[in-house]
């Protein structure tokens, strides 16, 4: 397909003998763990990586080699943005996936310590995935 990069299936090709931490809050933590079974089922070594837990100790798991996918509808969810700092410390690659491309969120409260760095900001590759359409209510 023209003008899609390939760079995030390069990312998660990599993964052999690394893992895959996939992480969301939420919904979007449905959808992780969704992504992250799908992906052990298949060979591609993945965990669910809950981002409170994450931030009480879990995030240890996470070493470098490994890539991270983080899922945030908004792209603004606190829980994952308070990981961005570990993950660039390990050098992992950050891949974002979030439907919100402009950030109102931000734009409509006073700036949190971290609000510069914004998910989609802040990794390598973003993804910004939006629905068509909306079911009506």
């Amino acid at each position: 397909m023209a003008g899609v990069s390939s760079k995030p299936l390069d990312l998660l090709f990599c993964l052999r003998g690394a893992r895959g931490g996939i992480t969301g809050m939420g919904k979007s933590g449905l959808i992780a763990r969704k992504i992250a079974a799908t992906f052990s089922s298949t060979g591609t070594p993945a965990l669910y990586l809950h981002p409170v837990e994450a931030l009480h100790g879990d995030l240890g798991i996470v070493v470098r080699g490994d890539v991270v996918l983080a899922l945030s509808a908004s792209g603004e969810t606190e829980e994952i943005l308070a990981l961005l700092a570990t993950i660039k410390r390990l050098r992992v690659p950050l891949i974002a996936m979030t439907g919100d491309e402009i950030f109102t969120k931000s734009a409509a409260r006073e700036p949190a310590p971290h609000a510069p760095q914004l998910l989609a900001a802040a990794a390598d590759v973003a993804l910004i995935v939006r629905s068509r359409r909306r079911l009506a209510r």
